[in-house]
């Protein structure tokens, strides 16, 4: 198992990021019943130490792909919060040019690769990108987020295959988080198989741990992102997690039955957050003074993308059928 977040810069980057999913998109749910957000919108408040944990294990080269649940993948890849709230906005400064809203994130310049809607879609999109890597002899290697509602999805189980057979420099990463939309792992998957396991099974090498204890999902995914770097295969990571808010959008809905509330203040009090400061303080790396300075850094920057997202412009309407498959004559 690798040193768990020794370096000191990524100890940072990753509280960094942890604030940044956190607060942006705590400020995304505040703001969303104003309808200047007129797009459907998946929060990841709750599950944020996975993308964290990640983002300093990353470069630039490499490639992401996403789910509808894409904020936080987004910005652990680098996004830029203004990019990805004008997007919200629908305004043409937005990562996706305005035109794709919050499931349909897209930023060539960090290496996100694309975010879709449809459950399983962006699988065999990652795939052809880490066949692409390695076609062209590149040392990089591609992410894919995946849920435990798209592992049904029999693209899953075509894409790893084929990952396997030849040995694909991709990283397959489930947030399993127990939910698809309001039905529980337990009425969608078999009560003796394990994810991982079942993966496992298929070619890949596979590790699974509590996502929401972001050093040790640090380690892990270290451990992961070195076995695929060194060209031996594709690997999968299960990471237990627990998203907070509803399925789609941006209130609470433990009132309508498919969880129960005390299920939900269990998952709270094992949040990453709180998880991470608390051994970043004890173990004497930070200091609260040094906690409170950099969320107060990241609020200033949230400030300034909401207010850069609302002054930016609407996209042309001239633009229309520009940065489609085929543009119109």
């Amino acid at each position: 198992m690798q040193e768990l977040i020794a370096n000191k810069n990524h100890q940072r980057q990753v509280l960094r990021t942890l604030y940044l999913i956190r607060d942006l998109e705590e400020a995304i749910a505040a703001r969303y019943p104003e309808g200047k957000m007129r797009c459907p919108t998946h929060l990841s408040v709750g599950q944020e130490g996975t993308p964290a944990a990640l983002s300093p294990l990353l470069t630039v080269k490499d490639y992401a792909v996403s789910t509808h649940r894409a904020h936080a993948h987004y910005l652990a890849k680098g996004g830029d919060p203004k990019k990805l709230l004008a997007e919200v906005y629908g305004r043409a400064t937005g990562c996706s040019g305005g035109r794709g809203g919050s499931m349909h994130l897209i930023d060539e310049s960090v290496g996100f690769k694309g975010s879709t809607a449809i459950v399983g879609n962006a699988i065999p999109i990652g795939v052809g990108l880490a066949l692409s890597q390695q076609l062209r002899k590149q040392l990089n290697i591609t992410v894919i987020y995946v849920g435990d509602g798209a592992i049904e999805e029999g693209v899953f189980y075509e894409s790893v295959n084929f990952s396997a057979v030849r040995n694909l420099p991709v990283l397959f990463i489930c947030e399993n988080n127990l939910y698809s939309v309001y039905s529980d792992l337990a009425c969608r998957q078999p009560a003796y198989r394990e994810i991982y396991e079942m993966v496992e099974s298929m070619g890949p090498a596979c590790f699974t741990a509590d996502g929401n204890d972001v050093v040790l999902s640090y380690s892990v995914l270290a451990e992961a992102v070195g076995y695929v770097r060194k060209g031996i295969g594709p690997c999968f990571v299960e990471l237990s997690t627990y998203r907070w808010r509803e399925h789609c959008g941006p209130n609470y809905d433990n009132h309508i039955g498919y969880r129960t509330e005390d299920e939900f203040l269990d998952w709270q009090q094992k949040e990453p957050i709180k998880r991470y400061e608390n051994w970043l303080t004890i173990n004497g790396l930070m200091s609260e003074t040094e906690l409170t300075h950099i969320r107060t850094d990241i609020a200033r920057e949230i400030v300034e993308a909401f207010e850069f997202a609302e002054d930016s412009p609407y996209p042309d309407p001239s633009t229309l059928t520009l940065h489609i498959y085929r543009e119109g004559k």
